[in-house]
């Protein structure tokens, strides 16, 4: 899948279907998050993608473009690999509901496509690869949500 556009609609609409078969209470193949946990953690990202949540560059400047390069390839992220944004101890559930969860998941996912499509151009930060437009994110946004995935056996 090295198509953008099969990218978004993977992340659009096929990822919140997938959702849909995940118990809230679930638990993955590794890691701390449960399923509502993970739900609201990908919501997240793409409020960060969208420039919602912004953050500031936690990688040092000179390993940028290697970990960008790992970014944009076909290569997945590791079981367990750490986030130096999230606690040891997962934050409790925003959502009441897995539901809402995935909801908020749709909503974020609708902000991102248009803000991107009234801001052509725009440049977010990612804390961790730098600078990306909008195919970049879509590709790691894509990324995120495969590990996510496979994560809790969705696919």
């Amino acid at each position: 899948m090295n198509n953008s556009t099969d990218k978004l609609n993977f992340i659009s609409v096929v990822f919140p279907k997938l959702l849909q078969n995940l118990d809230a209470d679930a638990k993955g193949g590794w890691g701390v998050l449960n399923g509502q946990q993970m739900v609201e953690h990908m919501a997240d990202s793409v409020r960060m993608a969208s420039g919602k949540n912004n953050q500031k560059l936690h990688t040092a400047p000179d390993l940028v473009g290697r970990y960008k390069d790992f970014a944009m390839s076909d290569k997945e992220f590791k079981p367990n690999t750490p986030n130096a944004l999230m606690p040891d101890i997962p934050a409790p559930k925003v959502n009441a509901t897995m539901q809402e969860a995935i909801n908020e998941y749709n909503d974020q996912i609708a902000a991102f496509i248009h803000y991107f499509e009234k801001n052509t151009e725009a440049i977010i930060t990612n804390p961790f690869f730098g600078d990306l437009n909008f195919e970049e994110w879509t590709h790691l946004l894509h990324k995120h949500a495969l590990h996510h995935s496979k994560q809790f056996g969705l696919l």
